[in-house]
């Protein structure tokens, strides 16, 4: 949701010059009447920019359809509706050295593909031809190429079970919700347990859905926190949007305690220390009681996780607990082993406990369940950076061979690889918080990489390239401080890390630590190559400085020798003549 429109807002758009292709995309589906009712695991000022907050959220943790609203007002407020290309699918990027250029190849896809996954694609393909999906392709040049996509946009693709292609029933991605599904009086196969199916089971049991029974299927357990007590909610509708309207700056300031709060937490539990890993086990205890306190007994076995608290993403509690104790909701770790026409086989044996506890009390009987829709909640493709777009740099490489020749997917601070010039990546690897939003990450890889672009396009410099050794020596940082993380220590398995081990989603240090790097650029750590505009530039502003020095060392000397009179006098003098200089090295450049 957030790289787009971040960039789009902040970058200086010549709207005779630059063609934008932009495409506004969010976890869930924004034309889901079911999903537009969750909330965010997050108050809903961290999920808004800084540069346009919005002083009416109706609540601390408002619907999704009212964040999609908002960031449809954002583009509108930004003018940035009408520069984008609908229905438009980049599928690849090659960088042609002898012209300083991007070349990009687009598919203009028929009306409603865009909202469907590469896996959907293709199965379409198949069915009715390629005329099907693509309606025309064309190549078009850019200086500059920024990648917004961000990293939960893949989903992942339907479970290879003996017998899928049998079912009759629809089967569905949480990421690409059908808004014309009807789940009343409906047998529900949900598999996850993780943030979207925390937040979409609950909701398919209320009347306005009405499914007759949900199954849903588990590996292995998340840790649960409890979502903001009933007094929480009701005081921030009734004072903080008056007081936000009312008082400038007060909303700023909520937003900003807000992070520091979250900072706060990251240091005091993420942190690779012993007195962080004695308040994990603290807090470990405290969500424990609250699991205890909120389901029931035959459920507490198998929603114990037997990983450390923060190791992966936590599950907001937003009434998932309470609707495991309805009898119309069942949780099981048995496998999904098979699936038949109008129903699913699951069992035997389990994913949670380990077979190998003996003393367990889950079950592991194979049964069969009915089914008439599933509902697939079980995540993204979150290690395929980018994907399915294909990167071409310098030299033919490949980006995701280098990536493979070098452990993993990577970039410096997110946003660049050597080899790549003039790309830059929008939450790309490693910029992903384990405590915050990322919406403050977006927005300090949109300023970073102002900084390069704006001289792009003042036609200062021809490209910008991060050097080889300065993206080496990030990821190596970056790996080491992982190993020792939670993260990676924390013995769970996560979507955070690949088969391989290699952690490319989360970035290891505060926020605060990211927005002081993102702030001031290692220049030193970039290879410029300079227009002759820009190169003519660069040395006037050397010798400028150098001029400045000059004078400074002389001003002082002839004062100690002549007073200050005397060096007014010498002063305005130099300046009328610097200034004359000046204007007719400006009036030859611009010739």
């Amino acid at each position: 949701m957030c790289g787009p429109a971040a960039a789009a807002a902040q970058y200086p758009p010549d709207t005779q010059t630059t063609r934008h292709i932009i495409s506004i995309q969010h976890t869930y589906s924004p034309l889901s009447p079911l999903l537009t009712e969750c909330v965010p695991s997050r108050p809903a000022i961290l999920y808004s920019y800084s540069f346009a907050q919005n002083p009416h959220w109706t609540s601390l943790f408002p619907s999704g359809k009212e964040i999609v609203q908002y960031l449809y007002d954002v583009c509108e407020k930004f003018e940035i509706l009408d520069k984008i290309q609908y229905d438009t699918s980049v599928k690849s990027v090659r960088w042609v050295d002898s012209d300083s250029e991007w070349e990009v190849e687009l598919e203009h896809l028929a009306p409603g593909v865009g909202d469907l996954s590469t896996s959907e694609r293709k199965a379409l393909e198949r069915e009715k031809g390629v005329d099907a999906v693509v309606l025309r392709t064309e190549t078009v040049r850019a200086k500059i190429v920024v990648s917004a996509v961000g990293g939960l946009v893949e989903p992942k693709p339907p479970l290879d079970v003996p017998g899928i292609e049998t079912f009759e029933g629809e089967i569905v991605h949480t990421a690409r919700w059908k808004p014309n599904l009807d789940l009343r009086d409906k047998e529900v196969i949900v598999i996850g347990t993780g943030c979207s199916a925390g937040q979409v089971v609950p909701e398919l049991i209320k009347p306005e859905h009405g499914a007759k029974h949900v199954t849903q299927l588990m590996r292995s357990p998340p840790w649960a926190v409890e979502f903001m007590p009933p007094s929480g909610k009701e005081f921030y509708a009734k004072w903080i949007p008056y007081l936000s309207q009312r008082i400038p700056g007060f909303q700023n300031a909520v937003r900003k305690f807000a992070f520091g709060m979250l900072e706060l937490e990251f240091v005091s539990l993420f942190s690779p220390t012993e007195a962080a890993r004695e308040r994990r086990k603290k807090k470990a205890e405290q969500l424990l009681a609250y699991l205890r306190r909120k389901v029931p007994a035959k459920y507490h076995e198998i929603l114990t996780p037997d990983y450390e608290v923060f190791c992966k993403r936590r599950v907001v509690d937003e009434g998932w607990f309470d609707s495991l104790n309805s009898p119309k909701v069942e949780l099981t770790t048995l496998p999904l082993t098979a699936v038949q026409p109008k129903s699913v086989t699951l069992g035997p044996g389990r994913h949670y406990p380990p077979m190998s506890k003996q003393d367990s009390n889950a079950p592991t009987d194979q049964r069969t369940v009915p089914a008439d829709v599933i509902i697939m909640a079980n995540g993204y493709e979150t290690n395929q950076w980018l994907h399915p777009l294909d990167v071409t740099g310098r030299d033919g490489r490949s980006l995701y061979k280098t990536w493979d020749e070098r452990g993993g997917a990577q970039a410096y601070l997110g946003t660049a690889m050597d080899g790549f010039p003039n790309f830059f990546m929008i939450f790309g690897p490693n910029t992903a918080t384990g405590h915050s939003s990322v919406i403050l990450a977006s927005e300090n890889m949109v300023n970073y990489s102002l900084n390069f672009i704006g001289p792009i396009l003042r036609g200062d410099v021809d490209t910008w390239e991060v050097t080889e050794q300065a993206e080496r020596n990030w990821t190596d940082d970056i790996q080491r401080a992982l190993k020792n993380s939670v993260f990676l220590s924390g013995g769970c398995k996560s979507w955070y890390n690949a088969p391989n081990g290699w952690n490319s989603t989360v970035y290891p240090w505060t926020q605060i630590d990211f927005t002081l790097r993102c702030t001031f650029p290692k220049w030193r750590d970039w290879s410029a190559k300079y227009t002759r505009k820009g190169l003519l530039k660069l040395r006037l502003a050397r010798a400028l400085k150098l001029f400045g020095l000059l004078v400074a060392l002389t001003g002082v000397v002839f004062t100690a020798r002549n007073g200050t009179d005397r060096l007014r006098e010498l002063v305005s003098q130099t300046l009328r003549r610097t200034v004359d200089g000046v204007r007719r090295v400006v009036g030859r450049i611009a010739v």
